[in-house]
């Protein structure tokens, strides 16, 4: 892409400084969907979305996928590298998917959830809506 003209510049400065009437009731909502996207963001970047964190606890996990709209739970053994390879993907998704919520679960630490979720086969993702499982990723 080459750098912009002279004639751009003037013609992008000329539309920035134009004060029609017409545009400004456009300008002004858009504005503030911005402002309440980037207000979203931050509310859920301080609640850990856009990480990718592993829990030990099953009540815990328990609780923030139940609490949470859209998980992503990655069920793993330390020394499956299939496991690992995984733990690299979901990594590099988190930052990407800001409304989803990434974690991951040894299975040692949850056999309660792994005998009720039926997780037979590593590794097992497991993408839960509102509390409920709605898709998985096996093997």
């Amino acid at each position: 892409m080459s750098p912009p003209s002279d004639d751009e510049d003037a013609l992008l400065d000329a539309l920035d400084s134009e004060s029609d009437p017409a545009l400004a009731p456009y300008r002004a909502q858009r504005l503030q969907q911005l402002a309440a996207e980037l207000a979203r963001t931050k509310e859920l970047r301080s609640q850990d979305h856009g990480t990718y964190t592993e829990i030990r606890d099953e009540k815990a996990l328990m609780d923030i996928v139940t609490g949470t709209r859209r998980c992503v739970v990655h069920f793993f053994k330390s020394d499956f590298g299939r496991c690992g390879l995984m733990d690299v993907h979901l990594e590099n998704l988190a930052p990407a998917h800001i409304e989803t919520r990434f974690l991951k679960m040894n299975v040692d630490n949850a056999p309660f959830l792994v005998t009720k979720l039926k997780v037979q086969v590593l590794p097992c993702v497991i993408a839960f809506v509102d509390g409920v499982g709605a898709d998985r990723v096996v093997g």
